[in-house]
C-alpha cells in the first residue's frame, strides 16, 4: 500500500503528533509499505531522506495553552496538487485534519481516500473562535474524510460534539524496543541520590509549578533526593530558576531538550517519574515510555492519563493542581522501595499492549476497512440466457 501521512506541524520540532507520525512511518516501512510524510519543516529533515516531502513554512502560533508551529500560507494548492498527482497514493492519513493550512488544503483538494486522526483534548477547541462562515467551511471539509480516528475517549469527546461521526479509537503507541529496561542510566546522575524525573515542555499546562511546590516540601525530609527536569522551554525556566534560588532549593537540574535517542536513559536513571499536567492531555505517551522502562509513576488524575495508568497498580494518580497531594504521593513512594519495584514491574506488560507494531497494524486494518467501505460495488454479471431448445422453435 502507498500511504501519505500528513502533519500540520513543523516536522523539525519535537511534539506528540510529530512523534506519532514518525513511529507509524517506521512501522509501515518495516511492514513493506511505501510511505511518504508530508509536513512543513523549519529545517531539513535528513533522517527521512526521500520519505519526507516538505510543504510550507511553519510559524509559531498560540493554540489551546501551547504553541503550534504550523504553516499559515494559503498558497499551497499547486504544491499539494503536484505531490498527489505524482505520487498516486492509495490512502492519505491526515493528523489533526482540520488544523490549517496544510491539512485543510490537502483535505479540500482531496486526491485520494482520506482518514483523519484527532489527537487534541481539553479546553475550548480553536475552531470555535472563528465565525459561523469559517465553521461552515470546516464542516464541508470534514465531510470529505472517509474515516475518523481518535487517539482516546477524551479526544473523541473533545471533537465529536462539533464534528459528529463514527470514530474508531486507536491509541498512541510506544516503541518497547527503544524504551526498555536493559539500558544504562546517565552516569552523572548515577551517584546514589534519589532521582525524581519530570519529562515535558516547560508550559503551564504541564504542571511543573506543582511539582516544584511538592519538591520544596519533600526535600527537607529526604535531603538526598534530586529533581531532574527534561524538556524544552526558556521563558518559564527562568521564572522557575528564580523561585528555586529564592527558596534556597538544591539538587534541581534542567537538562533542556533531550533527543529521542537519549530519553530511555533518563527514564532508566529515575527512581520515580512524575507527570503533574493540569489537563488538556488526550493521552499519556510519556506514561507509556516510563512504564516500558519499568518505572513507577506519579501522575495527575486527568482523563488522558487515567485511561493509561491504573491508580495503585503502575503508579499513583493525584488530583491535578494540588502540590500537597503530590508531595504526599512522593513521600509514599520514596519511603517504600518494594512498592516502587512492584509498580515498575507492572508497567512493562501494560506498555507492551501499546507497542507500535500492534498499533500500526490496527491503523492498517482501519485503512483497509475504510477502502473496502468506499469501494464501488462489483458489477454482477448478467445471468446467461438459457439455450433455446429445438422443440421451442417456430415451424
Amino acid at each position: 500500500m502507498k500511504i501519505a501521512l500528513v502533519s500540520p506541524y513543523d516536522f523539525a520540532h519535537p511534539g506528540g503528533v510529530v512523534n506519532h507520525i514518525s513511529c507509524l512511518e517506521q512501522q509501515f516501512t518495516r511492514m513493506g509499505h511505501e510511505v511518504k510524510i508530508i509536513a512543513p519543516a523549519s529545517k531539513a529533515v535528513y533522517t527521512l531522506g526521500d520519505r519526507f516531502i516538505s510543504i510550507g513554512t511553519p510559524r509559531p502560533l498560540p493554540v489551546s495553552g501551547s504553541i503550534a508551529r504550523i504553516t499559515v500560507s494559503i498558497r499551497l494548492e499547486s504544491q499539494v496538487n503536484e505531490v498527489f498527482e505524482r505520487e498516486k497514493f492509495d490512502i492519505c492519513h491526515l493528523h489533526e485534519p482540520l488544523m490549517p493550512t496544510l491539512c485543510t488544503t490537502t483535505l479540500r483538494l482531496k486526491h485520494t481516500p482520506m482518514v483523519g486522526t484527532f489527537h487534541a483534548s481539553g479546553g475550548k477547541p480553536w475552531y470555535t473562535m472563528f465565525s459561523p462562515l469559517a465553521k461552515w467551511y470546516l464542516d464541508r471539509w470534514f465531510r470529505k474524510l472517509d474515516g475518523h480516528i481518535a487517539v482516546s475517549k477524551p479526544a473523541l469527546e473533545y471533537v465529536s460534539p462539533y464534528f459528529p461521526a463514527d470514530y474508531e479509537i486507536i491509541p498512541n503507541g510506544v516503541d518497547t524496543n527503544h524504551f526498555n529496561h536493559d539500558i544504562s542510566p546517565i552516569e552523572q546522575f548515577n551517584d546514589g541520590k534519589f532521582n525524581i524525573l519530570f519529562v515535558g515542555r516547560l508550559e503551564k499546562r504541564k504542571g511543573f509549578d506543582y511539582l516544584l511546590k511538592a519538591y520544596n516540601q519533600v526535600k527537607p525530609e529526604f535531603p538526598k533526593c534530586r529533581l531532574i527536569v527534561v524538556g524544552p522551554g526558556t521563558r518559564l525556566r527562568n521564572k522557575y530558576q528564580r523561585r528555586i534560588n529564592n527558596n534556597g532549593l538544591s539538587d534541581i537540574t534542567f537538562t533542556g531538550y533531550a533527543a529521542y535517542r537519549d530519553l530511555p536513559r533518563y527514564y532508566k536513571t529515575a527512581d520515580i517519574v512524575c507527570f503533574p499536567a493540569t489537563g488538556r492531555e488526550s493521552f499519556g505517551i510519556v506514561l507509556l515510555e516510563a512504564m516500558a522502562v519499568g518505572k513507577p509513576i506519579i501522575a495527575s488524575d486527568i482523563a488522558g492519563y487515567s485511561s493509561v495508568l491504573t491508580n495503585n497498580v503502575e503508579g499513583l494518580l493525584v488530583p491535578p493542581k494540588n502540590g500537597e497531594k503530590l508531595a504526599e504521593a512522593l513521600v509514599t513512594l520514596i519511603s517504600d522501595e518494594s512498592l516502587r519495584q512492584q509498580m515498575g514491574a507492572r508497567g512493562r506488560p501494560k506498555a507492551l499492549e501499546y507497542d507500535w507494531a500492534c498499533i500500526a497494524q490496527r491503523v492498517l486494518n482501519y485503512y483497509q476497512e475504510t477502502l473496502d467501505k468506499i469501494a464501488p460495488p462489483k458489477a454482477i454479471p448478467e445471468a446467461e440466457a438459457p439455450p433455446v431448445s429445438a422443440a421451442s422453435g417456430k415451424h
